[in-house]
């Protein structure tokens, strides 16, 4: 379940800061009881980054393959494995 909180919150940075590191995922804000802003820990942001760029090469390399640009698949998963640190 989403964390939501009031803007005025955000006055609390250390407890803020602990529930960013709590949670799993973004903490939305919210300001006149309307969504505003979402705040998440440096690592949730990292993560998700990393899956996004996974995702948009996966995408990329879909599309390669439609078109019979291919390679070897042994090369390409060691390539990826080394790039996102799987």
């Amino acid at each position: 379940m989403p964390q939501i909180i009031p803007i005025k919150e955000l006055k609390n940075t250390s407890e803020i800061s602990e529930l960013c590191h709590k949670t799993e995922g973004p903490i939305f804000i919210t300001k006149n009881g309307y969504g505003d802003m979402a705040i998440m820990s440096m690592e949730i942001y990292e993560n998700m980054i990393r899956q996004l760029v996974m995702y948009q090469d996966l995408e990329l390399s879909a599309g390669q393959a439609e078109e019979r640009q291919v390679r070897d698949a042994r090369k390409s998963l060691a390539e990826m494995r080394a790039k996102y640190g799987i």
